[in-house]
């Protein structure tokens, strides 16, 4: 293990002189390597999931592993890196707040000699071992075209959609409106406006929704960057009346989704794999720590699901998306 000592010779901020005057490592960490994951968010289920998937496989692997939540403020998830390095981790699996907040975390971890996997969201850096990300940009592009299919078959095609989206500081945030707009434009169909979310909380994601709806009397969909907040979309479109008359379709998954999309309340999810990607990330790290060569970046495909397709793609949704059906 690393000692501190090293992180110390470098230009620290003032206010992380103190890592340098604790105990250099854990005395626990001759017994067995230990792994730090740094989540966003973990009341997000999205984000529980994947932290249960780092879980499970750093313990089938014999990792010890600490999970810290920064509840979406980039001040916490740094107050958390320190907490990690000072404990004397081997390595800090990453889903940051935002891509830039995502740099000065790797930059302490760099004077730490700690390497770093990003799982999902970005880094406004590549000083990281590899970046595990679902492919944003194909999967919103798919949900798109299906969507468009959908206002085609209703003979909509004159609609708008509307966005509510994730940060577009974020790196996936900026793939999904990308290829999701890309989609809309080759099928000729018009973005109504786009709201970013700050707080991802119901009230906020009801306003936006009412907003769109009062501000485009033409609006025949909501895309929803994200899914947790959902129901907030939903009461919107029935506050004003609009049931069937307004599509939603979401970003990620939450279990109801299943029953959703097939009584047809959701047209349709693009469904990333956080469990997978959990695992993956540990799976990568344990190479890296072996002294195996690793991919720079991995890309893991998003599920296009609608009523179509919801029964073939069902048990690959209840592990990889859901983390269902496996041990804790």
């Amino acid at each position: 293990m690393k000692a501190v000592k090293s992180f110390c010779k470098g230009t620290l901020h003032i206010g992380l002189l103190w890592l340098c005057l604790a105990s250099p490592y854990s005395q626990g960490q001759e017994q067995g390597k230990e792994l730090a994951y740094l989540v966003s968010d973990i009341r997000i289920p999205f984000w529980e999931i994947m932290a249960n998937g780092v879980r499970q496989r750093a313990q089938e692997l014999g990792y010890r592993v600490s999970v810290y939540s920064a509840e979406n403020q980039a001040k916490k998830e740094l107050q958390s890196a320190v907490a990690a390095l000072r404990a004397g981790v081997d390595g800090i699996i990453l889903s940051p707040t935002n891509s830039s907040a995502a740099v000065t975390v790797l930059n302490l971890a760099a004077q730490a000699q700690v390497p770093v996997i990003i799982s999902d969201i970005g880094a406004g850096s590549d000083n990281y071992v590899s970046y595990i990300e679902s492919d944003n940009d194909q999967g919103a592009y798919d949900l798109g075209a299906l969507l468009a299919a959908r206002m085609k078959e209703k003979g909509w095609t004159d609609g708008s959609v509307g966005i509510i989206a994730i940060p577009q500081k974020r790196a996936n945030g900026q793939a999904r409106t990308e290829g999701f707009m890309r989609a809309l434009h080759e099928h000729e169909i018009r973005a109504a406006g786009i709201f970013q979310q700050s707080d991802f909380s119901y009230r906020e994601t009801f306003e936006f929704s009412r907003a769109l709806i009062a501000e485009n009397p033409d609006l025949r969909a909501i895309w929803l960057q994200g899914s947790d907040r959902y129901q907030g979309a939903l009461d919107a479109i029935s506050e004003a009346g609009k049931q069937g008359d307004i599509l939603l379709i979401c970003f990620d998954a939450e279990p109801e989704f299943i029953e959703m999309i097939a009584g047809g309340q959701l047209v349709g999810a693009g469904m990333q794999q956080p469990f997978l990607m959990g695992e993956t990330a540990v799976e990568t790290m344990d190479l890296h720590l072996n002294g195996q060569p690793v991919k720079k970046r991995q890309q893991l495909s998003v599920l296009p699901v609608s009523a179509d397709n919801l029964d073939q793609l069902l048990p690959v949704i209840e592990r990889n998306v859901l983390g269902k059906g496996v041990t804790r």
